[in-house]
């Protein structure tokens, strides 16, 4: 009797234990079931969402804030992944503008994709434009621009003498991380310019080629123009004759805050260092920052005894039209002028 008692008992105890078994089983299965739902299902914004993580930001906090910010249904769906993974997170800002599985937001995270910023700086901006275009990018404001374009140090082994960094700011399109600085964004464009200087095939004497290409770039947009014109300036160079370019007059007096935006017979006479009307010789430096085409120019110009042009950029011919002597030259100022009035510019 006391034995089928005992071996009673033994099988409620196992159907008991094989109950709870069971329901654990089920248990476990179906938060396995949740957290795969959790982990796998896209969730998140529908329109563009930026998410700022700061640098020292542990993996819990992380988690939270992308719960908070809407990207992720529950930190510990991050967590999970994270545990599972094993990756290093990097800070920085990250956009979201759709729905993303953990998985796929936490890989993200993991391999640095943060967001940039585009910024395109056309050939031949000056340092007063590129600072514009860095503020209108929300990067930096134009004054800290200004301020780290100051920083000579950069290309001191280039230029000794150079008084800021114009001319040395490579004109490109960039992409910057929101937290870069202004200094980190010139030491780039200085980095693109030696770049380009190797391919432009400058070794030495930086300051005078620099200078001659900003010239070129700022009086014409026509690239077969650009070695035609370096020359002009050479050879006027070479007889020591006033360059007479307005773009450099216009950048002195921009740097005196005096540019109006239109170019008087009185701004011609006013004696600024970069009035190339008054002084021979090259202005103290390069007045806007050249691209690729105008530094092959100005180190490589073509052999021409031209010493005129009439620039592109006011011709209505669509061309610059260039001369050996004055005479010469002073015929194309007048059919320029003709085919002005002609098509109504005049």
């Amino acid at each position: 009797m006391v034995r089928r008692y005992a071996k009673s008992r033994n099988k409620k105890n196992k159907s008991l234990w094989g109950s709870v078994l069971l329901v654990l089983t089920g248990a476990l299965a179906a938060l396995a079931l949740v957290a795969w739902w959790l982990v796998t299902t896209p969730f998140g914004p529908q329109q563009e969402t930026f998410v700022d993580l700061a640098p020292g930001s542990g993996a819990v906090k992380i988690g939270a804030q992308l719960e908070q910010a809407g990207i992720v249904r529950s930190q510990y769906a991050f967590d999970l992944v994270r545990f599972a993974l094993r990756g290093k997170l990097h800070a920085g800002e990250y956009r979201f503008s759709r729905p993303a599985s953990v998985t796929e937001i936490y890989r993200r995270i993991v391999h640095g994709d943060v967001y940039t910023r585009p910024l395109t700086i056309p050939e031949g901006s000056n340092l007063y434009d590129i600072a514009a275009r860095v503020e209108q990018a929300h990067l930096a404001t134009s004054l800290d621009f200004l301020a780290a374009a100051q920083q000579t140090s950069l290309v001191a082994d280039l230029d000794p003498g150079a008084q800021s960094l114009e001319g040395y700011l490579f004109p490109d399109t960039y992409r910057f991380a929101h937290d870069t600085t202004a200094a980190q964004i010139v030491a780039a464009m200085v980095h693109r310019f030696r770049q380009a200087a190797a391919q432009a095939g400058i070794q030495s004497d930086f300051h005078a080629t620099v200078t001659l290409a900003s010239l070129v770039e700022r009086e014409t947009a026509i690239p077969s123009d650009r070695p035609l014109i370096a020359s002009v300036f050479t050879n006027r160079l070479a007889k020591k004759m006033p360059l007479a370019t307005d773009p450099a007059v216009i950048y002195g007096l921009l740097k005196q805050g005096r540019w109006k935006g239109v170019i008087h017979r009185s701004d011609l006479d006013g004696d600024t260092a970069y009035n190339t009307y008054l002084h021979a010789g090259l202005p103290p430096g390069p007045i806007a920052n050249p691209g690729l085409p105008s530094l092959i120019a100005a180190a490589s110009p073509a052999q021409t005894n031209y010493l005129y042009f009439v620039a592109a950029g006011t011709n209505a011919q669509g061309h610059s039209l260039f001369a050996t002597t004055l005479d010469e030259h002073n015929r194309n100022v007048a059919g320029y002028r003709r085919a002005q009035k002609k098509a109504g510019l005049r």
